[in-house]
C-alpha cells in the first residue's frame, strides 16, 4: 500500500481555499488547526464553521464514502442533526476527504438533560426506522450479536485483576450470573441500524443539556440495538441510557442486555489498559466504568416472562 503523505496545516489550507469562497478567508488562507493535539493529523477545524476529515488510507476512504451515503439515508429518520458535507473528493490519489458543516455545541462530558434524553430516545427510534436492507446496499456490514455469557466470563477474570489493583470490587460481577446472561441473549430478528459509536465525543450537547447532533457514523453496522444502549450507558450514565431506550420503545431485555454489555466492556477495557494492552486515557476509562455501573431500578424489579420480556420497560 502506498504510504499516505502526512497532511500539514499548509496542505489543509491549500485544499480548503479551493473549497470555500465565502470571502471570509484572508490572503494567508483560513484558520486551520487539528481537532485534537494527540489525535493525529487527519481531522481539522476550518475556521469556526467547518471540519475537514482526511482519510489516511484506501480502506478509510471507502468507509468515508460509505458514511456520506449513510448519513443522507439516516438524516430524515433522526430528530438530531447529522453532519452534512459541503464538499468531498480526494486530497491525494485514492484518499478521500469530506468538508463538513460544524454542528454547534459541546460534547456529552456535560450532563444530558431530561429533554436531552428525549432527543436520545428519538435517535434510537430513528435508527430502528432506517431501512436496514437499504443500508446494506450501501455497504453497511451486518454483524452477529455478541455472546453475553462469553463476555461475562472475560469480565469476571478482568474484575479479579482490577480488584488486585484496587480499581473495582470483583464481587459486583456476581450480579450477572450465568442464567441471567442466558436470559439476556439477543433475540432473533431484531437487527437494526446501529450507530456503534455513541461515545461522549460523538454526541453534540448544547448548554441546555439537549442533544444537538451525532457525529462519527463511519462504524455503523446492522446488528444488535443493545450495542447503542451500551454506548449510551458509558457516555451519559446508565439511568439516562435506559430511560432513553425505554422511551424509544425498547423493553426490559434489550435495556438490561445493553447495560451489561457496557458493564462488562468497561471492566475488560480498564484491565487491558492497566496491563498495557490499551492506550485509551485512564481517566476516560474510569469515568465510563463509573457511568456503566450506576444502579438502575429496572435491574432490581425485572422478572422476565417470555410473553412480556420485550414490552416497554419502566424506568423512572
Amino acid at each position: 500500500m502506498t504510504q499516505a503523505p502526512t497532511p500539514t496545516a499548509d496542505t489543509v489550507r491549500r485544499l480548503v481555499r479551493t473549497l470555500l469562497a465565502d470571502g471570509a478567508d484572508t490572503a494567508a488562507g483560513p484558520d486551520v488547526r487539528p481537532v485534537a493535539e494527540d489525535g493525529g493529523p487527519w481531522t481539522w477545524w476550518v475556521g469556526a464553521r467547518h471540519v475537514l476529515r482526511l482519510a489516511p488510507d484506501r480502506e478509510a476512504a471507502l468507509r468515508q464514502r460509505r458514511e456520506l451515503r449513510l448519513r443522507d439515508l439516516a438524516r430524515p429518520h433522526v430528530p438530531v442533526a447529522v453532519p452534512a458535507s459541503v464538499a468531498h473528493g480526494e486530497w491525494a490519489p485514492g484518499l478521500a476527504y469530506t468538508l463538513d458543516a460544524r454542528i454547534a455545541g459541546g460534547t456529552a462530558g456535560q450532563q444530558v438533560s431530561a429533554l436531552g434524553e428525549d432527543d436520545l430516545a428519538g435517535l434510537l427510534s430513528g435508527l430502528r426506522e432506517v431501512p436496514a436492507r437499504q443500508a446494506g446496499t450501501l455497504g453497511v456490514p451486518r454483524t452477529a450479536p455478541r455472546s453475553l455469557e462469553a463476555l461475562r466470563r472475560m469480565a469476571a477474570h478482568a474484575a479479579e485483576q482490577l480488584g488486585k489493583a484496587d480499581e473495582f470490587d470483583p464481587a459486583r460481577m456476581a450480579q450477572l450470573a450465568g442464567p441471567a446472561a442466558a436470559q439476556l441473549a439477543a433475540q432473533p430478528n431484531t437487527a437494526v441500524l446501529v450507530h456503534h459509536g455513541l461515545t461522549a465525543d460523538h454526541l453534540v450537547v448544547g448548554a441546555d443539556g439537549r442533544v444537538r447532533g451525532v457525529l462519527g457514523w463511519g462504524e455503523a453496522v446492522i446488528g444488535d440495538p443493545a450495542e447503542d444502549i451500551a454506548s449510551l450507558a458509558r457516555a451519559v450514565r446508565s439511568p439516562a441510557a435506559v430511560r432513553a431506550a425505554t422511551l424509544a420503545g425498547y423493553g426490559a431485555r434489550p435495556c438490561l442486555r445493553g447495560l451489561w454489555l457496557a458493564r462488562c466492556d468497561t471492566v475488560i477495557r480498564l484491565a487491558e489498559r492497566l496491563e498495557g494492552r490499551d492506550d485509551t486515557p485512564l481517566p476516560l476509562l474510569r469515568t465510563e466504568l463509573r457511568h456503566a455501573w450506576e444502579a438502575i431500578l429496572l435491574e432490581r424489579v425485572t422478572e422476565f416472562r417470555d410473553d412480556a420480556a420485550d414490552g416497554p420497560a419502566e424506568e423512572p
